[in-house]
């Protein structure tokens, strides 16, 4: 029977999967909602153009003619941000909901009898999370900031492309891009992956403060946060160092070792996939009598820090249906039959397609062949 421990680590890292899951929905919604200003601001673009002819351009001119450009992409941004701030206030509600259920499903009936879970209002984790920076700024200042670094690009493209000789239609173009290529190959798709960037982090940051706020409300029973990254092949340096390490509860300082808890997992850099495991004190530490125990669990509130695991191994001992969520049916089925998750990827990290391991595969027998 796995220890209190090995289950909080365990459901965690399933929890972080799923939690990669939802973060591709909220970027997918949050960018079909920009795309769908690009028309009106390109429209704005063409015909703040049309009124500039090549021969009387000028920045200052040019900078008095984007106004209309820049409010579109102005409210474009507020309406975005005001849908991620809406998002992030229902999933700080349902982060502080699972950490609390997690905690009540796990620890022994005895220990919440005398160590009742403390849970934290929605409102008060949302608002902490807003109220703290992540990468060197609040979410509202990145909203800005992006915003403004659109514009920008926006600016510098109509400049060059009328150094260039380029007509309205072309810098149109240059700057949405090609529907044949799905307007990837514009100037506007660099802003794109930049929101996509922040989106997915801002859902880190959000599900790190409720963790680490409830963590801190529930110290007496709490040891230790344990910095837990997903090892594979898209891991970073930054947390692959910090795999495995406790820090104290609330104060993040360093137990046993040197290495500084920076911005925490899931913030300590953009699409940070780490998260904190938290792991109790054992039922001695606690203080409990032996007599209000039994002794399944006693042995299940050791205290002990569950064995190393990379991500691969924890995946390898998880159930069939966890596997196919994580892999989709045909990879877990791979991986069962003995295929290496690290064999999934190709060397630069880039998940493969099915047809592309195909193709891998036959490319290998070849030569066991030859």
């Amino acid at each position: 029977m796995a220890t209190v421990n090995e289950t909080l680590r365990d459901e965690g890292l399933a929890h972080a999967v799923d939690l990669d899951k939802y973060k591709l929905g909220v970027v997918r919604r949050i960018i079909a909602l920009l795309n769908r200003s690009d028309a009106s601001l390109t429209a704005a673009l063409a015909e703040a153009l049309e009124r500039m002819p090549a021969e009387s351009f000028t920045v200052e001119r040019l900078e008095g003619l984007l106004d209309e450009v820049r409010a579109v992409n102005e409210a474009a941004y507020a309406q975005v941000m005001e849908l991620l701030e809406t998002e992030l206030k229902g999933f700080a509600g349902y982060e502080m909901d699972w950490q609390q259920d997690l905690f009540k499903a796990t620890v022994p009936e005895p220990v919440l009898v005398r160590f009742p879970i403390v849970s934290i209002g929605a409102e008060q984790i949302y608002a902490a999370a807003m109220a703290r920076p992540f990468q060197g700024r609040l979410l509202r200042n990145w909203g800005k900031e992006i915003a403004a670094g659109r514009m920008a690009k926006i600016r510098n493209a109509v400049r060059i492309g009328y150094l260039e000789g380029k007509t309205t239609d072309q810098i149109v173009r240059s700057i949405r891009g090609s529907r044949a290529n799905n307007y990837a190959d514009g100037f506007l798709e660099r802003p794109r992956q930049d929101l996509a960037s922040i989106v997915r982090t801002a859902v880190s940051h959000t599900a790190a403060v409720a963790r680490e706020n409830f963590n801190a409300a529930n110290s007496d029973l709490i040891a230790s946060e344990d910095w837990t990254s997903t090892l594979d092949t898209k891991t970073s340096k930054d947390c692959r160092i910090r795999d495995k390490l406790p820090y104290e509860v609330g104060t993040h300082r360093p137990i046993g070792h040197k290495v500084p808890w920076l911005e925490g997992p899931g913030r300590i850099h953009f699409n940070c996939r780490s998260t904190s495991t938290p792991r109790t004190r054992s039922w001695r530490e606690l203080g409990i009598p032996v007599d209000e125990m039994t002794q399944q669990q006693r042995a299940s509130m050791d205290g002990q820090v569950p064995a190393d695991t990379t991500y691969a191994e924890w995946l390898g001992r998880q159930s069939a249906e966890r596997q196919e969520q994580v892999l989709g049916p045909v990879r877990a089925k791979m991986m069962r039959d003995g295929m290496k998750l690290e064999e999934f990827y190709s060397p630069n990290g880039t998940f493969l397609t099915l047809e592309q391991l195909r193709e891998r595969d036959a490319a290998t027998f070849a030569k066991m062949a030859a």
